[in-house]
């Protein structure tokens, strides 16, 4: 029996999927049986939203503007897709703070959903792929993650929590309830297929996929329990942020790793050379100049951390800072779609960093 290659290896995969995954399910389970409120906790937000959902957002920086060979191969990307994102936001939150931030929560369900579905393109490209493969793996990650969001959408008020801020999604018509049986049918049959082929493959051509089947397993389990299973906010948190942010920090450090050994020059390599926690700290760090900026600015929510803001935001001053305080955020989704490709000239000059496919993933 030949098992599939992983993607950074078999113990960097367990823990950047499998081990993040059980952590979630394991704290929701521990919540639920302690009886533990439904609301995420001031340490629960420091941990998961601050340190991991935030923080992961600057990994990006390793692949774009730490890199001044990377910048100066796509000077309209690195500069266009910023002023874009901020014109874009500003006219956004012109209109209103809930067109905006409505505008940027299904921005990111789409990029998180995306990710899913670029892992499985990635572990595909370590091995012998096919256009069934293909099809099978993208129902199955489509299946897993859209039910449980057709759930969440047409049963708005029964679900405590929300992407970004109250109200930021809206509320499927009363008549659309009647699409979540057919719904959870097809998130049945395309999972099932999905176990099938897998079976198919280990026991006909001995090939073993551990690592997709586990990339699938665990998104269909986080986003089920997340939301489908869920009503309030820890649930859906710890199972959200954990099996996003902690393999993209993975995906990232290997990156920077990889060019540290080819002997590429950028401005994150002492921080790469430093190890593993120097980068993590370095993540959290821009987190949490981020978070103070929101927090003293808008939110006051956690004056307990970053202490008591008095500043008072106009429409127009909001306007502007809003969409600034957005950016890190919203250029991370926007260049994630790209940033992966096989074609990058990055990539290619890495040579083996990232496997050797037909196509890579279109967006991670």
């Amino acid at each position: 029996m030949k098992v599939a290659p992983w993607l950074f290896g078999a113990r960097a995969d367990l823990l950047a999927f499998s081990a993040t995954a059980a952590v979630a399910l394991t704290l929701v389970a521990l919540r639920r049986s302690l009886g533990w409120s439904p609301e995420l906790p001031e340490w629960g937000w420091v941990v998961f939203v601050l340190g991991v959902d935030v923080a992961h957002v600057y990994a990006t920086l390793f692949r774009t503007y730490l890199d001044r060979a990377e910048v100066a191969r796509h000077r309209l990307r690195y500069w266009g897709v910023p002023l874009g994102v901020y014109a874009a936001s500003v006219a956004l939150v012109l209109v209103s703070g809930a067109t905006f931030f409505r505008a940027l929560a299904y921005l990111a369900v789409v990029h998180f959903v995306r990710q899913q579905i670029g892992w499985a393109a990635l572990y595909r490209a370590r091995g012998p792929d096919s256009r069934l493969d293909r099809v099978i793996d993208e129902a199955a990650v489509y299946a897993a993650t859209g039910y449980p969001l057709l759930v969440w959408h047409t049963h708005l008020d029964e679900k405590h929590f929300a992407w970004l801020i109250q109200g930021d999604f809206v509320g499927a018509a009363s008549n659309a309830r009647a699409l979540v049986g057919p719904a959870r049918a097809i998130w049945v049959v395309a999972l099932g297929v999905f176990v099938l082929r897998q079976v198919f493959l280990a026991v006909v051509e001995k090939r073993l996929l551990l690592g997709k089947t586990a990339l699938v397993a665990t998104t269909a389990a986080t986003w089920y329990v997340g939301i489908v299973g869920s009503s309030g906010d820890f649930d859906f948190t710890v199972t959200n942020v954990l099996t996003h942010g902690v393999p993209y920090m993975f995906l990232l450090y290997s990156y920077g790793r990889a060019t540290e050994r080819r002997g590429f020059a950028t401005r994150g390599a002492p921080i790469i050379a430093a190890g593993a926690l120097a980068f993590v700290a370095f993540l959290v760090g821009c987190a949490l100049v981020e978070e103070a900026g929101w927090d003293r600015l808008v939110w006051h929510d956690h004056e307990w951390l970053f202490g008591r803001g008095d500043v008072t935001v106009t429409r127009w001053t909001a306007a502007l800072v809003v969409p600034l305080l957005a950016m890190p955020q919203a250029v991370h989704y926007v260049l994630d779609g790209v940033l992966w490709r096989r074609s990058e000239p990055a990539l290619r000059a890495l040579g083996d960093f990232l496997p050797r496919p037909r196509r890579l993933a279109d967006d991670l």
